[in-house]
């Protein structure tokens, strides 16, 4: 204890290892409660330590859901240098990081729901992460790998939109199929179609390829 009588944070003597485990705290709150119904305190808990030291680490509430941004775009960059070299893989491959990573997902819904068209938090960096996809979409429509016939920022929201929306309205999935999204036989199905459906976005003379 200190001399004023308020707990003292404890140190841990690997500090990565104790960031690693608040960020993974705070992802489950976040996703859990979005940012606005996400409680310090709880986050504090689920990382096996208290307010202090979490703000010891990152200073305070937004400053520690950046963080999680942050991490979880890094997360995903590196999953993309593990893309699939054919073209018609890369929708079931995004489709399946969606299935296995649903509290990305949820952390972007309650984002979506909290916000709606404020400014959101790190806007300029996660700005900068979708507009050097963008750029590399367009490398591709220049290299041929991609249909030049469609706006790179459409071929983008559409990606988002066939590999994010399983898992993020798993009940509509229910509804239409009967299956879950956890359903090994819904996901083999559903990448078969998103496998097909990928030449769509390919040039002329590769959709039709045989």
């Amino acid at each position: 204890m200190h001399q004023n009588g308020k707990a003292a944070i404890t140190i841990s003597r690997d500090p990565d290892r104790t960031r690693r485990r608040i960020l993974d705290a705070a992802l489950a709150e976040f996703s859990a409660h979005g940012f606005a119904g996400a409680r310090v305190d709880a986050i504090a808990r689920r990382a096996r330590g208290n307010k202090r030291m979490l703000y010891h680490y990152f200073g305070n509430k937004e400053e520690l859901f950046t963080a999680v941004l942050r991490f979880k775009m890094a997360e995903r960059r590196a999953w993309s240098a593990a893309l699939p070299g054919d073209p018609s893989q890369r929708l079931p491959f995004w489709f399946d990081t969606a299935c296995q990573d649903p509290e990305w997902v949820r952390l972007l819904q309650w984002e979506a729901l909290q916000n709606g068209a404020k400014r959101l938090i790190d806007e300029a960096e996660r700005k900068a992460a979708s507009q050097d996809w963008l750029r590399r979409l367009t490398h591709r429509q220049r290299a041929g790998q991609l249909s030049s016939g469609y706006d790179a920022r459409h071929i983008a929201l559409a990606m988002q939109s066939l590999t994010l929306f399983p898992a993020a309205f798993p009940q509509l999935v229910r509804l239409y199929t009967g299956q879950s999204v956890s359903d090994r036989k819904f996901r083999a199905s559903y990448g078969k179609f998103l496998k097909e459906l990928a030449a769509v976005f390919q040039p002329a003379k590769r959709a039709g390829k045989k």
